[in-house]
């Protein structure tokens, strides 16, 4: 699909402007599209836009973060995989949380159930493999759930220092940190 090919362009925008702040004319401009022709491809406007790189952040997730929580081996190996997927999503630090930017600002309220979805699938994952190796269902759960605040925290701070270093040493860590 054509709009398909404006996903990267806008997840970046997205990331970096937020929703409030992601304008049309930021759009158009890197686009290269007129506020007509972004209209034509994405009728629903800034909203439509906005869903269209929350589903594919959606597929990507399930792909990759899923897939990696739901493959064959042990806990800490299925983990370092779910870990090296992060690394590649965030690309090892240098991207935001798109689901925290959108948490921010006014996008909230029409994105929140996606937002929420994602992060329960992400936590009940982690947590599944994690009972699986044996903890008990609501130590397992409150792990998970220190899993992404770690993420997200870690991701956080390398930003507000400029230094990747703490994200992605806490990233490398997690699957050890989860499993002890």
């Amino acid at each position: 699909m054509v709009k398909d090919t404006y996903i990267p362009c806008l997840l970046q925008l997205f990331r970096q402007y937020g929703y409030d702040g992601t304008t049309l004319s930021k759009i158009s401009q890197a686009t290269g599209l007129g506020k007509a022709s972004l209209y034509h491809h994405f009728p629903g406007g800034k909203d439509e836009m906005m869903t269209t790189v929350l589903d594919f952040l959606n597929g990507w997730f399930e792909q990759h973060i899923l897939k990696a929580l739901r493959s064959e081996g042990d806990a800490r190996t299925r983990l370092g995989r779910m870990c090296d997927r992060v690394l590649e999503l965030y690309e090892g630090g240098q991207q935001p949380c798109l689901t925290a930017v959108i948490l921010m600002g006014s996008g909230r309220d029409v994105f929140h159930a996606k937002v929420q979805t994602v992060l329960r699938a992400w936590i009940d994952a982690i947590a599944d493999v994690l009972i699986e190796s044996g903890l008990k269902e609501s130590l397992a759960k409150e792990r998970a759930e220190n899993a992404l605040i770690i993420i997200q925290g870690a991701l956080i701070v390398a930003h507000g220092l400029d230094d990747l270093t703490p994200f992605k040493r806490v990233v490398k860590q997690l699957p050890q940190e989860l499993c002890s």
